[in-house]
């Protein structure tokens, strides 16, 4: 369901244009230059909130994580928490995922964040799903060498889905996890996570690394 209009929207992103990235395209290549950093780039794809973003980047000081948010309305709500927070090694900004080929060069990326993505009818729009194989392309683009995709969500259909194009694609699935709040893996949530758990739903995850054949002679 989409978000209502929020409110001053235009205001309220202004204030936020410190950790706002008006134009992606210009950092193309050289996105540690805007952190001021040569640690590990990380991308999350539909941070919504900001609650998974955050609290992995006040975790992990040491990486760059770029969150992208399409939903102008979430948008904001995650780079007010950012604001306050002052975390430096966090910057959102609204793109397609389909395009993010012209905003990160090649291997570019060290690890891409797909948490809850808009599961979509299978037979008439599996072509928008995060996971489909034309933007699993894409993410090979960007990803580094060893680079890797994080990936979950509630939808079993989208997750049995899922394994099965990320295995035609030919990257190598690991720590799969059908039952990821049991398992044991260290995990931050979201807040769908948290609403869709407290509803006794199951979370599904799953790694996947690119270059199947040089991962298989480690």
């Amino acid at each position: 369901m989409r978000m209502r209009k929020k409110k001053n929207l235009g205001p309220r992103l202004a204030r936020c244009a410190p950790v706002l990235v008006s134009d992606p395209q210009a950092y193309r290549g050289r996105w540690r230059e805007l952190f001021g950093s040569d640690a590990p780039l990380r991308l999350e794809i539909g941070c919504g909130k900001g609650r998974f973003a955050l609290e992995t980047a006040r975790r992990e000081p040491g990486v760059n994580l770029v969150a992208v948010e399409r939903e102008e309305g979430a948008l904001v709500m995650a780079a007010e928490k950012a604001m306050e927070a002052q975390l430096p090694n966090l910057r959102f900004l609204s793109f397609d995922a389909a395009q993010l080929g012209d905003v990160f060069a090649p291997g570019e990326v060290d690890l891409i964040y797909l948490n809850f993505s808009d599961p979509w009818p299978p037979n008439r729009q599996r072509k928008r799903r995060l996971t489909w194989r034309a933007f699993l392309a894409v993410y090979d683009s960007i990803l580094s060498e060893d680079g890797a995709l994080f990936f979950k969500t509630d939808n079993q259909r989208l997750f049995e889905w899922s394994l099965g194009e990320i295995c035609q694609y030919g990257w190598l699935l690991q720590n799969i996890s059908l039952d990821l709040h049991q398992s044991g893996l260290d995990n931050v949530m979201t807040e769908y996570e948290e609403k869709f758990s407290a509803q006794g739903s199951r979370i599904y995850r799953l790694e996947a690394r690119r270059r199947l054949e040089k991962n298989l002679l480690k």
